[in-house]
């Protein structure tokens, strides 16, 4: 009797994975994830690597990541994998305090990130 398994939230042909907690904003991040949008997924990777980028490094985890559940989890072709989805959305945001002259102090905030990348098995036309 246990619980009902949960329905996957993506297509028959395609794969997920989310990185919840990436420390930059929302904004930084999703600059670096609209270079990879609808690209192949050997050329997202090489665009990441190469990428000047600090947040192209977390996105590259979070695309080796759905790649290796694409390859893994869901048997799908490597080499005929397409970028189908990259959203981006706000996490946390640490608050801390920094101490200013005269005795005042002012707010500094440190913003997380979640990234949602979908990819998807092309056929061959």
């Amino acid at each position: 009797m246990g619980k009902q398994a949960a329905p996957r939230r993506v297509g028959d042909k395609e794969a997920l994975a989310v990185g919840t907690t990436i420390r930059g904003s929302a904004q930084k991040l999703n600059l670096v994830a609209g270079l990879i949008r609808g690209k192949k997924a050997g050329e997202a990777m090489s665009i990441l690597q190469f990428s000047p980028k600090a947040m192209a490094v977390e996105v590259r985890k979070v695309l080796a990541s759905a790649i290796a559940n694409a390859e893994n989890n869901h048997n799908l072709d490597v080499d005929a994998l397409v970028v189908q989805e990259a959203s981006v959305g706000k996490s946390i945001s640490m608050k801390r305090f920094a101490t200013r002259a005269r005795g005042r102090s002012t707010r500094i905030v440190k913003p997380f990130s979640r990234l949602r990348i979908v990819v998807r098995e092309q056929e061959e036309a």
